[in-house]
């Protein structure tokens, strides 16, 4: 796999971003820059809030996914997938070393 220097890797381990998460995703879309974003952490939380669902139906299947490990840990079921995603996008910390190869750039949250 070759990095990209047209996407961008959005890694989300806080709960308190989700504005800047979907503005910088909204302004990456809007320049023609792939995404990938990979919530880990306590930033799992937020597949609980309405607007995740703005953030999923922004992003591709493969281009957003959830820790399952961390979602977990933080005390939710991994059979209760949350609303607007797939069983597919609950994934490993491995997809966030993908994310790190794939993308040209990344910013952490």
């Amino acid at each position: 796999m070759t990095t990209d220097p047209n996407k961008l890797g959005i890694i989300v381990t806080s709960p308190e971003h989700l504005r800047h998460v979907l503005g910088i995703v909204q302004a990456a879309l809007r320049a023609g820059k792939g995404i990938k974003v990979f919530l880990t952490g306590k930033a799992v939380h937020l597949t609980k809030c309405a607007e995740f669902s703005v953030l999923a139906g922004m992003c591709a299947v493969d281009d957003l996914a959830i820790c399952a490990d961390s979602y977990a840990c933080e005390g939710y079921d991994v059979a209760d997938i949350p609303h607007g995603i797939s069983c597919r996008q609950m994934r490993t910390q491995a997809f966030l070393g993908a994310i790190l190869a794939e993308c040209g750039r990344y910013v952490v949250l």
